[in-house]
């Protein structure tokens, strides 16, 4: 990886002097030739570094993001659409759950409002993905737009939590990251969605499979708190808000209240994750701190046994 650049470099500087000295370009346009060709080189490298750290994070999302993919494109199937459909809005929407969600609403009477509003509320979550992801996404240039338009869940946590190499460029891998689980989704859904009128099986209560998504995305965020108050937070308003505003209605109150009420809690909510934190961190180093006394005892006793 090192001799490119080096490579490069040395050409650059030749280009130079003979610039500088008034030589011909007859004399140097091989050079210039062969530093474009030298930086292409180390392009195609770069992005290839980029695209083989970034694939292997994405694997487990491929298995799920195609599961559910193809479940949608044949929900969209069996509900009378063409498979235009779900191949369309999984590349411009691109966001699993108002997906489902919109099979419904194109069902239904036209009420653009209806719609925003169910839109923001579902997926008001990335207002904070996107205040988590600002130091991350500094510096990246124009892949900046695509990394906005498509975060997810599933790429937030990845390219949040990542461990991303030295020798490797941050805003590439965070694309292809992006690229790949954009690319099993829409993948997914235009298989669903072309081969969903050639499976005959009794489709009743597939549309279940939107309440089962959020019950799955519950428990896998549920067993990754340290702190559970959060999510029993949401589970009382909803409940709450289902007593007060009855099944058809309950959904838009319940998210507004959950959002205002644990945007007013962030602060306690965060202190109480580093305080729990320091706890870990200080019984770690505790048990360190016996370690380090116990061998040094030990070699204490050896040195006396001597």
């Amino acid at each position: 990886m090192e001799s490119v650049p080096s490579a490069l470099a040395a050409v650059s500087t030749l280009v130079r002097l003979c610039k500088q000295y008034g030589a011909s370009c007859s004399d140097y346009s091989y050079i210039s030739y062969y530093e474009g060709r030298m930086a292409m080189q180390s392009r195609s490298k770069m992005l290839k570094k980029a695209f083989t750290t970034a694939f292997p994070y994405t694997i487990p999302i491929f298995a799920g993001f195609w599961f559910l993919g193809i479940t949608y494109g044949i929900y969209m199937n069996v509900s009378g659409f063409s498979f235009w459909y779900p191949m369309l809005m999984s590349v411009t929407i691109f966001a699993g759950s108002i997906e489902f969600v919109t099979v419904n609403m194109l069902l239904g009477a036209f009420n653009p409002l209806q719609a925003f509003v169910m839109t923001l509320m579902i997926n008001a979550r990335h207002l904070f993905y996107g205040i988590s992801m600002l130091d991350k996404f500094r510096g990246v240039g124009r892949k900046k737009f695509y990394l906005i338009f498509g975060m997810c869940d599933e790429t937030f946590s990845i390219n949040y939590t990542a461990d991303i190499p030295e020798d490797v460029d941050r805003g590439w891998f965070m694309f292809f990251v992006t690229l790949l689980n954009h690319f099993y989704w829409f993948s997914g859904a235009t298989l669903g969605g072309i081969f969903g009128s050639l499976i005959n099986f009794n489709t009743e209560g597939l549309e279940f499979v939107m309440t089962a998504m959020f019950v799955v995305i519950f428990l896998e965020q549920w067993l990754k708190e340290k702190d559970h108050m959060s999510s029993l937070i949401g589970l009382g308003i909803s409940i709450l808000c289902l007593i007060a505003f009855r099944a058809d209605n309950f959904i838009i109150p319940a998210m507004l209240a959950i959002l205002g009420v644990l945007t007013l809690m962030r602060r306690p909510l965060e202190n109480t994750g580093t305080g729990e934190d320091e706890v870990q961190e200080d019984a770690s180093e505790s048990k360190k701190t016996e370690r380090a006394s116990i061998g040094t005892g030990n070699i204490e006793k050896g040195g006396e046994v001597q």
